[in-house]
């Protein structure tokens, strides 16, 4: 090789290495702009929980009503507001809703299926009506789930529905259906991404000590919230979330503050922060979506006034179903 080609192939070589130290510092100055909090390293420790990537779940989600489908699959005007409530267990099981339900529509109820006697009467008082379920055929189609103006799914718990029922959903919120998703439905279906956007990109982690603390309405325009104090005290296990909510409208949150026994969850989450999410809104992948971690003790449903908050909570989550159905308006903007 003569001398002017080896100098030659030195400078190739040279301007290549070159070329490829900037193309990784350049990536890693732009991959550090766009890191969500909490994934690159020095990030503060104690401070709160860091959110955990950046979903997508391919489907129109958010704030926007464009993202609903207004597909005429649903008629109150002649047939009224109906809603299922949804309640079936793969896993661990609130004492709040009973004993495990037959199979059918409307099977028979004690009185310690708490959860499903209250929602039954809240429709009642409130005009419309509540069916309930825990038997998973009962959503194996479509045009079974489009009876329903929502479907409420409450302290649910792990693989609580199968293929079929998955399918039957997912169609059903494409056309318009209204889901309602309280308390352990967080803790529902951990495999299925469509399902944790749904809860509006949302799974449940863990939970500190049940304990009292204060509820703070962030957002007082919406349906479920309008109606309620700013503050107002009860007692949940305030859930912690991984991922947390994203691309919805926060309703309520906890003052982390109020918290005596701390934040810190029994895995070891280290909470949410200032901003501690219990309550959103969003439109989803054609539908309407309500969401609240709270609900987990049958107290919350009693009316004597000896559970503080109980009120309160029944009103938000009468709010959130009236709004998911279309009863009354959705997620409204302030």
């Amino acid at each position: 090789m003569t001398p002017r080609a080896r100098t030659a192939r030195m400078t190739v070589s040279v301007l290549a290495a070159v070329s490829a130290t900037l193309l990784i510092a350049l990536a890693a100055f732009f991959g550090l702009q766009h890191q969500t909090p909490g994934q690159g390293a020095g990030q503060p420790t104690g401070a709160g929980a860091r959110e955990l990537g950046d979903p997508d779940y391919g489907v129109c989600r958010g704030t926007s009503p464009k993202c609903y489908h207004d597909w005429g699959n649903f008629s109150p005007a002649t047939d009224g507001y109906r809603v299922l409530l949804y309640t079936r267990t793969a896993g661990p099981r609130h004492a709040n809703l009973g004993p495990a339900l037959g199979t059918g529509v409307n099977p028979a109820l004690a009185d310690t299926n708490v959860v499903q006697n209250a929602l039954v009467k809240m429709g009642t008082e409130n005009g419309f009506t509540v069916d309930w379920t825990e038997d998973v055929t009962q959503l194996s189609t479509p045009s079974r789930l489009f009876r329903y103006n929502a479907v409420v799914f409450y302290s649910t718990s792990r693989d609580t529905l199968d293929d079929a029922a998955q399918t039957s959903l997912r169609q059903y919120v494409r056309g318009g259906g209204g889901f309602v998703g309280i308390h352990n439905a967080f803790g529902t279906e951990y495999n299925w991404p469509w399902y944790e956007g749904l809860l509006g990109g949302a799974n449940f982690y863990d939970h500190g000590p049940n304990q009292p603390g204060t509820v703070v309405v962030q957002d007082r325009h919406d349906s479920s919230t309008s109606d309620l104090p700013t503050r107002w005290d009860f007692t949940d296990e305030w859930y912690n979330l991984v991922p947390a909510p994203s691309k919805v409208r926060l309703l309520a949150s906890v003052d982390a503050s109020t918290l005596a026994e701390g934040v810190t969850g029994n895995q070891g989450h280290p909470g949410h922060g200032k901003h501690h999410p219990v309550a959103w809104c969003q439109y989803y992948d054609g539908g309407r979506a309500w969401l609240t971690t709270l609900g987990h003790d049958a107290k919350a449903f009693s009316a004597d006034g000896s559970f503080p908050g109980a009120e309160q909570f029944q009103n938000l989550i009468l709010g959130g179903i009236e709004s998911a159905m279309g009863k009354a308006p959705f997620c409204r903007a302030g």
